[in-house]
């Protein structure tokens, strides 16, 4: 049977429909609890971060367009063991994302104001979401699950319809509200009030608001890679196309949202004080805007769900791909032949994204967990693209660009300053969850006689050795980081940059030809590239 392959506007709308989710609906409000007005300029920096980062798969995407694709990288360049880090670390932010997109559907639901929804007022408490509210979750996950199971052509058919519907409701957000009162006097007459809270924390504001997980998305494309028609073209044109049109939305959405609050009520509480449950329906409802805030609720199921499917698909392959690595059980690697879907993949992926939720019930957490855990990923993929051109400089490459050698350490350095302003002891709470992850790694290990253990370990010391020192700068960082302010603000940036270009280079030239690099030749063999 023929498989159902991706176009390149149903790519497109997989990307969007995987960016645009509960980011949009608290994102915006978020981040002004943390940085006041000046938020746009987070949003602004994480999609340069993103951005940059991106620009560094794009490369590897299209010369290994494979099914889990950001999980295989490293892996080839530096063995298993750095394999095994970004596998996991890319895997838990993935996982993660399953449950905090069904935690914003049930957080929009508890704050319904119509009398016969008071039902609903039970699922929230103080922010967490309580155990009735848990059931609904698990609900929302094992829907996400079902839509995947049967099949890519489900998926895409339902991806199409749902992401058009979530580009046009933030757009209609935007123009309503905007129209409806903008009060230009919330951004600030001065540098001082348009920085309330200072500069440092509109760095802050990047990770801990959901920012970067806002962003984070564009990976689905890389994840999905074997299923897209034409990835030699497709999978770069997917990722700019739907980073431009996700950058643009989210930006106009943060000024939409602080040209939105009242006066009043920004001048008696200020933008920390400001508790909403459901930012952008709230707001609309204090305009009156009835019409709107319905709309709103329904979407706050639509942006959700759209994601969640999306991601439930690509955290699927992920971790089915982690297999290939011999260091998960090989059952998970199994696709079934009919629906080309990893099925006992998915059923894993639904269970532990409920235990996980039953855990940490907050939308703002799990953002923040996701963030870092996805950028520590994200640290190989820079080294890994360039430690190709240094050990396989032949390999057939449909996208070359000539900036890759200061993109790389670029995308490295600005991975590093956003793991950082994740903010103490948010660091070291994840990089402990990775490392918890090393036992497993070590009984596939001795299952297959320490085969390639020596050199593996020898070529990812340089990853190890970087996130105790990342732990280190955290904990002695800056007060504005919650660090113990031993070093200060922003010498605290300068000294992650050189630490980071010294990390860099260091990983590049850890690089060797892996025993899973016979993998990648096969699977760059039949890439066509502009010349074919």
């Amino acid at each position: 049977m023929q498989k159902k392959q991706l176009n390149l506007f149903t790519t497109v709308m997989l990307a969007l429909s995987a960016i645009i989710g509960s980011g949009w609906l608290f994102g915006s409000w978020e981040a002004t609890k943390v940085a006041g007005p000046a938020a746009i300029l987070s949003w602004i920096i994480g999609a340069v971060v993103i951005d940059t980062i991106a620009f560094n798969y794009i490369e590897l995407g299209t010369m290994f367009p494979e099914s889990g694709g950001m999980s295989q990288y490293a892996q080839y360049t530096h063995g298993s063991f750095v394999g095994f880090i970004a596998a996991w670390a890319n895997w838990l932010s993935l996982l993660t994302i399953i449950p905090i997109e069904a935690v914003a559907a049930v957080q929009y639901m508890s704050s319904w104001p119509w009398s016969w929804a008071n039902w609903t007022h039970r699922f929230l408490a103080n922010g967490q979401i309580t155990t009735p509210g848990l059931g609904v979750v698990f609900l929302f996950i094992l829907v996400f699950t079902l839509l995947n199971y049967w099949s890519v052509s489900l998926l895409t058919h339902f991806t199409n319809f749902i992401s058009i519907f979530k580009i046009g409701v933030p757009l209609l957000t935007i123009v309503t509200l905007l129209l409806s009162g903008f009060h230009p006097a919330n951004f600030g007459h001065s540098v001082g009030t348009f920085f309330p809270y200072g500069t440092a924390a509109v760095f802050a504001a990047t990770s801990v608001s959901g920012i970067i997980f806002s962003y984070n998305a564009f990976q689905t494309v890389i994840n999905m890679g074997s299923e897209i028609k034409e990835p030699h073209k497709n999978i770069g044109r997917a990722i700019t196309i739907s980073l431009l049109i996700s950058g643009v939305i989210y930006i106009m959405l943060q000024v939409t949202y602080i040209g939105s609050v009242a006066p009043k009520l920004l001048a008696r509480v200020g933008w920390r004080g400001i508790n909403f449950s459901s930012p952008f329906a709230d707001i609309a409802i204090l305009l009156g805007i009835n019409w709107l805030a319905i709309l709103l609720y329904v979407d706050a199921f639509v942006s959700p769900v759209g994601t969640g499917v999306s991601f439930v698909a690509s955290t699927a392959r992920v971790l089915a791909s982690m297999s290939s690595g011999e260091h998960v059980p090989q059952l998970l690697g199994k696709f079934n032949r009919k629906y080309n879907t990893p099925r006992v993949a998915l059923i894993t992926n639904m269970v532990l994204s409920m235990v996980m939720v039953s855990v940490f019930r907050s939308w703002s957490l799990l953002a923040n967990v996701i963030s870092t855990s996805t950028l520590i990923a994200y640290l190989t993929g820079p080294v890994a693209v360039m430690a190709l051109r240094r050990v396989a400089p032949d390999l057939k490459r449909p996208v070359h660009s000539k900036w890759l050698p200061f993109m790389a350490p670029f995308a490295f350095v600005l991975a590093s300053l956003a793991i950082y302003w994740a903010m103490w002891p948010t660091t070291i709470e994840v990089i402990g969850v990775i490392v918890l992850g090393f036992p497993m790694y070590f009984f596939f290990e001795a299952k297959q006689q320490w085969r390639d253990t020596r050199q593996a370990l020898k070529s990812g010391l340089w990853m190890v050795s970087y996130l105790v020192v990342l732990a280190v700068i955290s904990y002695i960082g800056s007060r504005q980081f919650n660090g113990s302010n031993l070093l200060h603000y922003p010498w605290d940036f300068v000294i992650i940059i050189i630490v980071s270009l010294i990390f860099y280079e260091w990983g590049v030239h850890s690089s060797y030809r892996s025993p899973y690099f016979e993998r990648a030749l096969k699977i760059n063999q039949n890439v066509r590239t502009k010349k074919d």
